[in-house]
């Protein structure tokens, strides 16, 4: 599904949830974009075919963190309160981004069903609950978000399917947010080994809701899929070549990409690399 954005007739529309929705997109600090989704209310007007222009730069983002390579952002060791609160950063920049990329499937992608937007209104939410959590939890252990450098490779792939809602859902939410799967219990563990169990309590949270926003985006796209007469592990593999998708590596978790609406047959292909 591509799609032609124009400018609203007088600006209408801007109050509606997907108004609402590019409005905390463009919010630059965070505690005004946290703040713009929870004004993004059920009781929000929706009109699905609205069409939006986006405004100059999205998303909108705090000066800090600075972005660079993913290459040169750091590991540190888990021994040290410094390496602990690097890792609680870079999962908190991961949430930051999956609060702009539920926002931005909202207003983007004019004339789907009301649900589609009502699901990515609740994974926006609760996207915004888990990088709070991950803010406070830094702030306990003396450091805050923008502290350490972050690399932008989530937001590098929203950029390059923002024509294509097929692209947008195969290779986001079924690829990208779906690694977070199969890192989180490796994640876990090592903040547990580290005596943080405040920090690995946070991401069994997280774990447990980013298997519900990958099943929202596995139905989406196997339901457009239908649509358009076209095979989801072969759609899959087109769209990934063509728009430059990173090659997963395992080990996967299986249990929970069962449980967020992968088949067997598309695990197995998964899995044959």
């Amino acid at each position: 599904m591509d799609i032609k954005t124009v400018p609203p007739a007088g600006g209408e529309g801007q109050d509606s949830l997907r108004g609402l929705a590019l409005r905390a997109l463009a919010a630059t600090a965070w505690q005004d974009k946290l703040a713009g989704v929870r004004a993004i209310t059920d009781a929000a007007v929706l009109d699905c075919a609205q069409v939006f222009a986006p405004p100059p730069a999205l998303p909108g983002r705090p000066p800090l963190p600075e972005l660079v390579a993913p290459s040169l952002v750091r590991q540190r060791s888990m021994a040290t309160l410094e390496g602990r609160a690097a890792l609680l950063h870079a999962l908190a920049h991961i949430e930051f981004n999956a609060v702009n990329l539920a926002l931005d499937i909202m207003w983007r992608f004019a004339g789907m069903p009301e649900a589609f937007y009502r699901d990515w209104l609740r994974v926006a939410r609760e996207e915004a609950h888990h990088f709070d959590l991950l803010r406070r939890r830094l702030e306990a252990l003396g450091y805050a978000y923008g502290d350490f450098p972050a690399h932008n490779g989530l937001w590098d792939m929203a950029q390059r399917t923002e024509a294509n809602l097929l692209a947008r859902l195969a290779l986001v939410p079924r690829t990208l947010e779906a690694r977070g799967l199969d890192a989180s219990p490796q994640i876990r563990d090592k903040l547990a080994g580290a005596g943080d169990r405040e920090s690995a309590a946070i991401v069994d949270i997280i774990l447990a809701d980013e298997i519900g926003h990958v099943a929202i985006g596995n139905f989406w796209y196997k339901r457009l899929c239908e649509q358009e007469g076209r095979d989801p592990i072969a759609c899959y593999a087109e769209l990934a070549r063509r728009h430059g998708a990173p090659r997963l590596r395992g080990p996967f978790n299986l249990e929970a990409r069962r449980a967020a609406g992968f088949d067997e047959a598309e695990l197995a292909a998964l899995q044959a690399g």
